[in-house]
């Protein structure tokens, strides 16, 4: 039998420790373990449920990894044609990871009305093109289809609709000009908005419309086989990098692979300031916990100084007495984990699935609500991690267990 796991044991069930000095005590500090917890869980799902968020939607726009031409062109618009030969996907195949390939192109373009006209980024992309990311952001309509004949469908941004007073099956004139060059004639299209779109994007969004790609391959005088680059969506964003270069790699000579976090590399060093924050927090939380289980260790040892007399006059060692306070401490750490871990995850679980907590300038951070993303290895971590570095802290104050002396702890007034 493991003595001093049967004497804590004894300590914790015993009727006396519920009503003495310490009790109060113990509950605040089993209380600032769940606060703790509660904490370090809701910044970790917040900071992982943001940048997950907005990676998504920066994906939805340009895909992970872009394949294009070599070119000093730092905008959007595609310059040169990528032409896709039979084998072109072919050597993709021994990459892992990569969930899927779609070629597209974008070329500037105006919108005409009676009343006013907007600048416009149009978009071509084909019958293979990724729509789950859109299917979320659709707010009115649908999705247009591209997989039939050349049609005139468009999708369009909510805040381009309302900016020209579009509505679903409205039609409009979209003017581009020849070549890029402004002083050439223009090429006029006709379109009509099948589908609204609101990414939370504010600089895409006022931007961005999607059109079937065979319009700017004949505005373009391009081939079926010519396109203005290819979208690369990876299974895992964090092995982005390491992606890139491999399908680099097995590109042809002529054609560059960049990935979203050097296009869009503001917004990948503003999402790390994220996981510093995240690390700020649960540090100060681990120490605010920790503090708080310290106090109740030296109030518990204090509590008990003539059963550790006794024990020590019965020849237990220093160390055999700190293992029973030690128990102690991790079945009251337990216990603010427990209550800490059913309240945090109750309110992810609850935001996750009414979003009831909301920025109050979303325009700021892309999204209206504060999404929240967690997964079970984590949550594990983080609860050994809490429960082994807390007692670590505590192997200091029981120390204090080798200052009592026998002889004092055990007189009797």
């Amino acid at each position: 039998m493991n003595l001093e796991l049967f004497i804590a044991k004894r300590l914790i069930t015993g009727k006396e420790h519920k009503i003495n000095i310490s009790a109060p005590i113990i509950k605040i500090a089993i209380a600032a373990i769940a606060i703790s917890i509660i904490m370090m869980l809701i910044a970790i799902a917040t900071s992982v449920g943001l940048q997950l968020k907005i990676r998504e939607k920066v994906a939805a726009f340009n895909g992970h990894i872009q394949i294009q031409n070599y070119d000093t062109n730092t905008s959007d618009v595609s310059v040169g044609p990528v032409v896709i030969s039979k084998d072109f996907y072919s050597n993709f195949d021994e990459i892992s990871g990569i969930s899927h390939i779609q070629p597209v192109a974008v070329k500037a373009g105006i919108i005409r009305t009676e009343e006013t006209f907007e600048g416009i980024l149009a978009k071509g992309v084909g019958e293979v093109y990724n729509w789950k990311f859109f299917e979320e952001f659709l707010t009115e309509g649908r999705l247009p289809n591209f997989s039939d004949e050349l049609n005139e469908e468009v999708l369009i941004s909510k805040l381009l609709a309302s900016k020209l007073q579009f509505g679903i099956d409205d039609t409009f004139l979209a003017v581009f000009p020849k070549d890029g060059d402004l002083s050439k004639t223009f090429n006029n299209r006709r379109f009509k908005v099948v589908g609204i779109y609101e990414s939370g994007f504010e600089e895409l969004d006022a931007s961005y419309i999607f059109i079937d790609l065979r319009h700017i391959q004949r505005m373009n005088k391009w081939g079926a086989n010519e396109v203005g680059n290819v979208e690369v969506f990876l299974d895992d964003f964090a092995q982005v990098d390491q992606k890139t270069v491999e399908i680099y790699n097995k590109t042809p000579s002529n054609l560059d692979a960049q990935n979203l976090k050097g296009k869009y590399y503001k917004i990948f060093e503003w999402l790390e300031l994220f996981d510093f924050n995240t690390a700020l927090i649960i540090g100060i939380m681990i120490i605010v916990g920790g503090i708080n289980m310290i106090t109740a260790l030296l109030v518990l040892i204090l509590e008990r100084t003539q059963m550790i007399g006794v024990l020590k006059a019965l020849g237990s060692p220093d160390w055999s007495i700190r293992k029973v306070f030690l128990y102690n401490a991790a079945y009251l750490i337990g216990i603010g984990l427990f209550w800490g871990n059913v309240i945090g995850l109750g309110i992810i679980f609850l935001q996750q699935k009414f979003r009831f907590l909301t920025f109050p300038n979303p325009e700021e951070y892309y999204i209206k609500y504060i999404p929240v993303q967690i997964g079970l290895s984590t949550i594990l971590m983080l609860n050994l991690g809490v429960m082994a570095l807390c007692l670590l802290m505590l192997l200091i104050p029981s120390y204090a267990v080798s200052k009592i002396s026998p002889v004092k702890a055990i007189k009797f007034d």
